[in-house]
């Protein structure tokens, strides 16, 4: 008898812990609906991934495509709100409102077209992680943007669990992680007002920062584990 493979949503599929995620769950013999900005021919050679090549500023775009996307799918698994972005490290004074504006979309706003097209279209999401970050509570200097965002993704999680209650919500942070955003971090000029720099690029090589592949691994785990949290809640994967 073969088993019922599982429909598993992820954005930002393209790099980084979407990716890892997205491999891990192929080989785990799940299917996969993938979103992001690039194609990625690896990734779309294999029969149980299926792309929507998006760019989540565009919500045009998600309103027009996403829905054909999930077109006949009656039940996901689990959804994963991973894609973001990350602006320049700097103070919030230097940081202008146009891209406030444009990574609040990004990080927050385009999740909430793909959720309230999901829960209205299908006939049930079981689980929804929501990638947030340490940032969101830890207030470091420079993050700026970045952890008013992921703060705002926290009560986003929270407030949609309340409003959904056949369905689970974890706000996660995931810890540090080796992806894109670290490569940014590891060019970056040591600067004394932003000390945050310092120990990132002091981690990463070590096992303090896994690589994509070794942490997709852990997340898969965490997002059972956090099943027994409440529904709405922000976890941090390192006080699992």
């Amino acid at each position: 008898m073969h088993k019922m493979k599982k429909n598993i949503l992820i954005t930002g599929t393209s790099s980084g812990i979407g990716k890892a995620l997205t491999n891990h769950y192929l080989e785990k013999g799940e299917r996969v609906l993938g979103i992001s900005r690039r194609n990625v021919p690896e990734l779309s050679a294999r029969g149980d991934y299926k792309h929507l090549q998006l760019d989540l500023y565009d919500f045009n775009a998600i309103k027009e495509k996403f829905p054909e996307f999930i077109k006949g799918i009656s039940e996901f698994h689990l959804v994963i709100l991973n894609a973001g972005i990350l602006p320049p490290i700097a103070d919030m004074k230097d940081t202008s409102i146009e891209t406030i504006k444009n990574v609040m979309d990004v990080n927050v706003w385009s999740n909430k077209l793909l959720l309230d097209k999901l829960i209205n279209e299908s006939n049930h999401v079981k689980q929804v992680v929501a990638i947030s970050s340490g940032a969101s509570v830890n207030g470091h200097r420079g993050w700026n943007v970045y952890s008013i965002t992921k703060a705002a993704l926290n009560m986003f999680t929270l407030l949609y669990a309340r409003e959904n209650p056949g369905t689970h919500f974890t706000a996660l942070a995931p810890g540090i992680i080796d992806t894109n955003m670290q490569e940014y971090i590891a060019g970056l000029k040591q600067d004394e007002r932003f000390p945050s720099i310092d120990r990132l690029q002091s981690a990463r090589g070590t096992e303090k920062m896994p690589s994509p592949e070794h942490g997709a691994g852990i997340l898969a785990k965490s997002f059972e584990t956090i099943k027994s949290h409440e529904s709405g809640s922000f976890v941090d994967i390192r006080e699992l």
